[in-house]
């Protein structure tokens, strides 16, 4: 594996913790006991990840010569809670 593919893993999973926790203790923290500075906080650095994965999703895909198709679907996989771990699964296949 590359060190693009590497770096992509390791922020992929880093990123899928975090809106995990964004979604399942942040916000529920929030709304259910009015902590609203979890999702802040949280937010934020989902968000910093967030923009990291886009990067190095596509740095990889360029360096990997993914298809058009699998790197749209790297970059979906962000949006979905989970999808990251899945997608971790079929980049370790892959190679």
């Amino acid at each position: 594996m590359t060190s693009a593919l590497n770096q992509f893993r390791t922020i992929a999973w880093i990123e899928g913790v975090s809106y995990l926790v964004l979604l399942f203790i942040a916000m529920p923290l929030k709304y259910m006991m009015g902590i609203a500075i979890a999702v802040k906080l949280t937010g934020w650095a989902h968000g910093v990840l967030f923009i990291a994965y886009v990067a190095l999703c596509m740095r990889a895909g360029h360096k990997e010569r993914w298809s058009l198709l699998f790197t749209l679907l790297a970059l979906g996989a962000s949006l979905v809670p989970f999808a990251t771990f899945w997608l971790d699964r079929k980049l370790v296949r892959k190679k």
